[in-house]
């Protein structure tokens, strides 16, 4: 398949990106390494925690380092556009959000990390853009700005939040991205953006009511050949159920709402996907970029695997063509190319959580996963 037709737009999305804390500090200009957490207050020692398990990192490192194996991928499927949620800070803010157990913090002399990947888009509708207050939130705007990265889910008021961010693929379409945050996902309820406050796009619940606003906000900008991208942050870390709450609001988003990809993050692990009326929903893509090396507690789930999703659609109708994935882990705070052996791994797992979605996972050649459904 060619992806560079126009009957043919190719997304890059993937769980989420935290380069903040332990890969802030192996970068070449690290924040103020204190941190206010229970156990560790010093964001050196996540470097250290890694280095224990894989290995010593040459510091610093150059800041494509940190996507390793990805930037090979990147160029091999040329996707066209590279969509994340950003999971930290971009600031050098030290006013911390004090009822908050963790503090993701990236120095915006990094943030050239991103463009490293050429990433397009960041989602901030998350647990952790507000982790330094109102001025790291500000600071991670105005870098992002700066760096001419769109986002969406986060600003200086709430229509701001919520405004979608409009991209253009020259010969094939747009795509339009809206980042909403739940409570469940860990997004204290003062930190949701109102007409005079800043803040994060904080969906209060899942009635008819919200379906209702969401479809009038996406038929306002939505044009013909426009993709309708929901970026959701949701539920907790750790398990695979997905809620029927959950699954239901999914569906209604594509049934009423005219959503045609549902991006579904905040699991630390990779989650069932569904194919629903030919429309993607991806309920959990897992974390790519953390600094967990080292962390014990939740082995069974491998956190350290991680998917690559390369989404194909068809433009005139949103549809789902094809979903191929790249299995990577990381090790040494850089992404790699994951093993035969635990790419079988992450088979195995979507396969048993798709079951009820009626969908399978096959192994390619390359060792890279695609998705097969009814």
């Amino acid at each position: 398949m060619d992806n560079h037709t126009s009957n043919v737009i190719t997304l890059f999305l993937c769980g989420d990106v935290m380069t903040g804390r332990g890969i802030d500090q192996v970068l070449p200009h690290p924040s103020n390494p204190v941190l206010h957490e229970s156990y560790i207050k010093d964001a050196r020692d996540y470097v250290t925690l890694a280095e224990n398990t894989n290995g010593i990192i040459e510091k610093p490192v150059n800041f494509a380092y940190i996507w390793g194996d990805a930037l090979e991928e990147f160029e091999r499927v040329s996707p066209d556009l590279r969509l994340i949620n950003l999971e930290t800070s971009i600031t050098k803010s030290d006013e911390y959000w004090q009822d908050k157990l963790i503090h993701y913090r990236m120095h915006p002399d990094n943030s050239p990390c991103l463009t490293a990947a050429h990433i397009d888009y960041c989602s901030l509708a998350n647990n952790h853009v507000l982790d330094w207050g109102y001025a790291g939130l500000q600071e991670t705007l105005d870098t992002l700005t700066k760096l001419n990265i769109k986002s969406a889910g986060a600003g200086h008021n709430l229509k701001e939040a919520a405004a979608p961010a409009v991209m253009e693929i020259e010969g094939k379409g747009r795509v339009i991205v809206f980042s909403w945050g739940f409570k469940t996902s860990g997004i204290p309820r003062s930190w949701a953006a109102t007409d005079d406050q800043p803040g994060v796009n904080r969906l209060t619940d899942v009635s008819d009511q919200t379906i209702l606003e969401i479809k009038e906000n996406i038929r306002y900008v939505k044009r013909p050949r426009d993709i309708i991208v929901a970026s959701i942050h949701w539920g907790g870390n750790w398990g695979y159920q997905v809620p029927g709450e959950q699954r239901e609001f999914a569906h209604k988003l594509i049934d009423q709402a005219g959503v045609d990809i549902i991006h579904g993050h905040s699991s630390h692990h990779v989650k069932g996907i569904e194919v629903y009326r030919q429309k993607l929903i991806l309920y959990g893509c897992g974390d790519l970029l953390t600094d967990y090396e080292g962390i014990s507690g939740y082995e069974q789930y491998r956190d350290d695997l991680n998917l690559m999703y390369f989404v194909s659609v068809n433009p005139a109708t949103g549809k789902l063509i094809n979903l191929q994935m790249t299995p990577t882990q990381i090790k040494n705070m850089r992404l790699n190319r994951a093993s035969t052996t635990d790419t079988l791994w992450l088979r195995d797992v979507l396969n048993r959580e798709g079951e009820k979605f009626r969908d399978r996972v096959k192994l390619n050649p390359d060792n890279t996963l695609k998705l097969q459904w009814e």
